[in-house]
């Protein structure tokens, strides 16, 4: 095997890296890798539950399970022909500088005493602590040790989820004219300098005219969006009508609806949902769990139902919405009440579905900023035949304290899934809740 070259990095990995993804220890090409012995320590703390996180733990073990050797502990192990070496690293003592400066004996500063012995050690390379956790990056900082944050996952474009409806203004009126009479045009039989993406929504504003269409690659037409309710629920504004008309279109089996509370993104798939109750087996409702102001579960009275319910509860007031569109004994109305009874409308937490066979079921996942690239990326790939997949979420209201706007996974979903045939993505700009909900959103 060729000696390494000493250009080569040093990572060292907090615990928080892992439990974003797992396979991490394979994103660092030729470099080489430490593993605190106090990351395992902690990761032992996640091993038990259903939670996504407590997944990724697991799944972590195992996988460092397959490659252990005495080499772990003694120079390290290569991972692969182009990759480096993975070592896990003893406890360390704390330097002087490292005591002075922050007293306690937690992780974080064991992490940031092996960081500083390997740093100090290695002199000839360039040792670098790896953590979600800006608290921990800013501590190895002050010490002189470069940090910096997980990067193999995060988004280029970080304004994919601002982005606004296209309006073009100056549209030819003739071909206006056409998608109103006769529903499309091509884009291959018009000089049109504009290259939309698949699925991508629009409004033509030509003369005294205007119209909202959808480009469909495949066949390369430009089709006319005609306003439409689904389930009661009428759209407000030209972005609602674009997301009922993906919602509705059975050819698209993922979505992601992105915008500020009160836009409309979680009543509408819903709805969506219920129109078309009769094409799947079932209608999913989930989000994860994900604690406030640092409260967990433990922290509500009551059993294991009871504690997740007020979690849930946002779904359950969209459900409510709808419902209360028809009178009580109304058939739809009815027919709610029957899905829900017959278990074929059922909201739930999002780690209740691990290990579930998604045939033929219309997915909604709620608050989709809080999951990980690779959590999105678990959830999709368990998709049977059938199944359609909405996420929903605001990038303005993530909870999680180890994603931000860059790492989220439905930032990540929305880039790498973009000008694929069988996805759409719809930012809703415009709030449609009371006046002093849309005020408080845009200035508080």
């Amino acid at each position: 095997m060729p000696k390494k070259k000493v250009t080569s990095k040093i990572f060292i990995l907090d615990t928080n890296v892992i439990l974003h993804d797992h396979t991490c220890i394979y994103q660092f090409e030729e470099n080489d890798i430490v593993l605190p012995i106090v990351v395992l320590e902690e990761l032992d703390k996640f091993k038990r539950g259903n939670d996504l996180i407590n997944y990724q733990a697991r799944e972590f073990v195992r996988l460092l399970d397959e490659i252990v050797g005495d080499e772990l502990f003694n120079g390290g192990k290569p991972l692969g022909p182009t990759l480096g070496k993975l070592r896990i690293e003893t406890g360390k003592p704390y330097s002087q500088e490292l005591k002075n400066s922050f007293h306690e004996d937690i992780p974080d500063h064991q992490i940031l005493s092996i960081a500083e012995y390997i740093s100090k050690a290695n002199p000839d390379r360039k040792t670098i602590l790896v953590s979600k956790d800006i608290n921990l990056r800013m501590k190895a900082k002050s010490l002189g040790i470069q940090a910096e944050d997980y990067k193999s996952d995060q988004v280029r474009d970080v304004h994919i989820l601002e982005k606004s409806v296209a309006v073009f203004d100056n549209f030819s009126p003739e071909l206006i004219d056409k998608l109103y009479h006769e529903g499309s045009f091509s884009m291959l039989a018009v000089d049109w300098s504009y290259k939309p993406e698949a699925n991508e929504c629009f409004i033509l504003k030509g003369g005294n005219s205007s119209v909202l269409a959808r480009y469909d690659a495949p066949n390369k037409l430009v089709r006319r969006l005609e306003k439409k309710s689904v389930y009661g629920i009428k759209p407000r504004n030209a972005e609602q009508t674009f997301s009922i008309d993906v919602l509705t279109d059975p050819e698209i089996k993922l979505i992601a609806l992105t915008g500020k509370a009160g836009t409309g993104k979680t009543l509408l798939a819903l709805a969506a949902a219920l129109e078309q109750h009769r094409q799947f087996e079932q209608i999913l409702l989930a989000r994860p769990i994900v604690a406030l102001s640092n409260r967990d579960l433990g922290f509500l009275p009551g059993d294991a139902m009871e504690k997740i319910n007020p979690y849930m509860q946002p779904l359950y007031d969209n459900l409510g919405v709808i419902k209360h569109v028809f009178n009580a004994r109304s058939p739809e109305y009815q027919r709610i009440e029957e899905l829900q009874k017959d278990d074929r409308l059922v909201i739930t937490p999002l780690a209740y579905i691990r290990g579930r066979s998604l045939s033929n079921v219309f997915f909604i996942i709620d608050e989709a900023q809080n999951l990980t690239p690779h959590e999105i990326k678990t959830i999709i790939t368990r998709a049977g035949e059938g199944t359609k997949m909405i996420f929903t979420g605001d990038l303005q209201q993530i909870d999680s304290p180890y994603l931000d706007i860059k790492s989220n996974g439905l930032a990540y979903l929305t880039e790498r899934m973009k000008g694929q045939d069988l996805f759409a993505h719809i930012n809703l700009l415009k709030g449609e809740r009371s006046f002093l909900a849309e005020l408080a959103s845009n200035l508080l």
